[in-house]
């Protein structure tokens, strides 16, 4: 393991935001792609609707987006889960009335290199916090919840749950400022240790792109709803 997470390593970068990356008419060709696409979760509790995105649905913008994405972080493998056939998934587009909590998007093969993953936002208001810790043990939701902690029998592609994030990064009381701006759904005891890295304020047509390593979460800040597409990949 100490030698994927020295190669991880080498490819770790600052995040980036790549503005007016998608024209209004690629956008409202996301946008088609979600309606048509089949709903894969519908999470009452965390109050968001999860659809894997497919391939076939829509060629012409599978293409587009993977050479977007190819011109921004050389080659790269996608990472997000098969389909029942065994295709490559492309991306999870999320409906979220709720902001997600903290966490990491590590994947679940540990024996994998990976790599980058991206965000496109298909609504303009919401916001995302990288923070700039980082964790290398896969696929971790971050908690001091009990009952979310006693979760061990999950699904392959659910995020484990732990509070060893509360060991690893010291005792520095979290930002009050930010924490009352931006991360009022979670217990600032819960951000112990955590400094934030990059704030991205929502904006349709750019994308981010951080490292498949870097602890983040959604801003308390939604109206209404928000709609975005994650892309996580692989060396």
């Amino acid at each position: 393991m100490g030698d994927k997470i020295s190669e991880i390593k080498k490819l770790e970068s600052e995040p980036k935001i790549i503005k007016n990356l998608f024209n209004k008419e690629e956008i409202n060709e996301f946008l088609n792609l979600y309606k048509i696409l089949p709903i894969t979760v519908h999470n009452k509790k965390q109050n968001v609707i999860k659809k894997r995105w497919l391939q076939g649905f829509n060629v012409k913008l599978e293409k587009i987006f993977y050479d977007k994405l190819h011109n921004e972080i050389g080659n790269f493998k996608m990472d997000n889960l098969k389909d029942e056939n065994g295709k490559d998934i492309l991306g999870l587009i999320q409906e979220s009335y709720a902001p997600i909590g903290l966490h990491v998007d590590g994947g679940f093969e540990l024996n994998n290199q990976i790599y980058k993953q991206s965000l496109i936002p298909l609504t303009s208001v919401g916001s995302t916090v990288i923070f700039k810790n980082r964790y290398y043990e896969g696929s971790t939701s971050f908690t001091q919840d009990p009952d979310e902690l006693k979760k061990k029998n999950l699904k392959y592609g659910q995020n484990k749950r732990s509070n060893i994030h509360l060991k690893l990064y010291g005792d520095k009381p979290f930002d009050k400022k930010i924490h009352q701006k931006y991360l009022q759904h979670e217990d600032i005891n819960n951000l112990k240790g955590l400094e934030v890295e990059l704030i991205y304020e929502w904006e349709v047509g750019s994308m981010l792109i951080f490292d498949r390593t870097h602890l983040h979460c959604s801003s308390s800040i939604i109206e209404g709803k928000k709609i975005g597409i994650a892309t996580f990949t692989k060396k």
